[in-house]
Parts: C-alpha cells; structure tokens; sequence
C-alpha cells in the first residue's frame, strides 16, 4: 500500500498527461532560409485543451521560428504543418522541436539533424 500514493501521485499530474508529441519533422534548405515541415499528435479536445504551436530552437535554446496553430485538430491526428523562412545561423547542425498546447504548455523535445544545405 506505501506505493499507492506515489503511484497515484504520478497519474495525476497534468505535466505528463496529455503533452503534446512531436512524431517527425522534415528540415529543407531554401533560398529564403529553411522550411520546417512538423508532425505533432495530441489529443485535442476542443478549443479548452489542444496544441497551439510548436517551436525550433538552436541547441542554445535560441528560439529560432515559431508556428502558431489557430485552432483545435480534433479529427485531424496527427497533423502536419510547416513554417518557412527560417534562418539558421552558420554553424548549427541540429536543432530542438517541440510542440505547446494551451493547456499543459511544452512536450518533449525532438532533436533534429539538419541535412547539408
């Protein structure tokens, strides 16, 4: 019984359920900077708890490009979508995704090689 409240502990806190995860991401090499192409799966229930964006940053933490997602993916699992015209300083060679609902705030993150370019 002494593991039962610990146990219960970590099924209630709302930082591990319902995060959203960032399945993939695909980074292509433009002339106007990269494009970021993400795949983000998330429970969304409605505009009161779903994934509102996700982010690329630098290994630094830098944030580098940030999309927004206007509305709920409800039937829509996973989705992908894509933000251009990101600008990657010399030097980097991978970067940091991660997705943010409106609830919970940031998942995991994905690290991302980046192709030569």
């Amino acid at each position: 019984m002494r593991y039962a409240l610990p146990l219960l502990a970590f099924l209630a806190c709302p930082a591990f359920a319902d995060s959203p995860v960032v399945e993939g991401a695909v980074a292509t090499p433009s002339a106007n900077g990269w494009t970021f192409s993400v795949t983000v799966r998330h429970a969304d229930t409605g505009w009161d708890h779903y994934a509102d964006g996700w982010s690329v940053h630098a290994p630094d933490g830098t944030e580098l490009g940030y999309r927004k997602l206007h509305h709920p993916h409800e039937t829509e699992q996973p989705f992908t979508r894509s933000l251009g015209g990101v600008e990657i300083p010399d030097g980097i060679e991978t970067v940091v995704i991660r997705a943010h609902d409106n609830v919970h705030g940031w998942g995991k993150d994905l690290v991302l090689e980046l192709p030569d370019g």
